[in-house]
């Protein structure tokens, strides 16, 4: 189209500058993009600034100007820039508490000791998601004092017991409990029981596009349920 515009025997007249002689000729068309048109021109490329937005209008003035090669640049450019849809999936979290009674010997003074006890609450869950990369996430978020325990293939399992105040640190070891930390973004905070655990995985399950679909055996009572249940169309 440029190049029609500009032939000889083109009826296309100059305009004269007022301001300053000579003349111009004026198109009336989009300004802005015309400069990546005239660069791709002179480049032989798309080189557009980074977070550029308007590749539909540059595509329009692009057909406008019948540059087959700018088109076919933009149509590359766009398609790179598709996010993949997410592919169906599950993911089923479940968590059981278990509170026993600990005793340990307490020490009172240089020789007396007494027989004390703590009550101490013990979870297990147990992790199922056929999107990997879900699964790899959840098992980011959470950390062990030692190693995180997990199976190969879509499980996850995890055991973690709080540290009552009561009980001392030594006997904590000694009884081989250990805690469950979670690592957010920017932080680090221990998860101290079943709420504070289904909160993490709620986040990362909507982070990847799940919605919830069951909750056991309350559904108005999500984060004290038992089994939660999530997919993704």
């Amino acid at each position: 189209m440029l190049g029609a515009m500009f032939r000889a025997g083109t009826p296309i007249s100059p305009n004269l500058n007022s301001q300053g002689g000579g003349h111009y000729y004026f198109i009336d068309r989009d300004g802005k993009a015309f400069r990546h048109i005239l660069n791709f021109l002179r480049l032989g490329r798309l080189d557009l600034p980074l977070g550029y937005g308007e590749t539909a209008l540059l595509r329009a003035e692009a057909d406008f100007y019948q540059i087959r090669p700018l088109l076919d640049a933009l149509q590359e450019l766009e398609a790179s820039q598709v996010t993949p849809a997410p592919t169906a999936a599950l993911l089923h979290a479940d968590v059981d508490a278990s509170p026993r009674m600990v005793h340990f010997s307490a020490r009172q003074g240089p020789h007396h000791y007494e027989l004390s006890s703590a009550q101490v609450d013990t979870f297990r869950a147990n992790l199922f998601c056929t999107d990997p990369e879900c699964l790899g996430a959840m098992k980011a978020r959470f950390g062990v004092a030692n190693e995180e325990r997990a199976e190969g293939g879509p499980h996850f399992r995890l055991e973690w017991a709080p540290r009552p105040t009561e009980l001392p640190e030594v006997e904590y070891r000694r009884l081989g409990l250990q805690p469950l930390w979670t690592k957010g973004p920017g932080e680090q905070r221990e998860v101290v029981g079943t709420p504070g655990f289904l909160e993490e995985v709620l986040r990362v399950a909507l982070e990847h596009g799940f919605r919830l679909d069951s909750v056991f055996p309350d559904p108005e009572d999500l984060l004290n349920s038992r089994s939660l249940r999530f997919v993704r169309h």
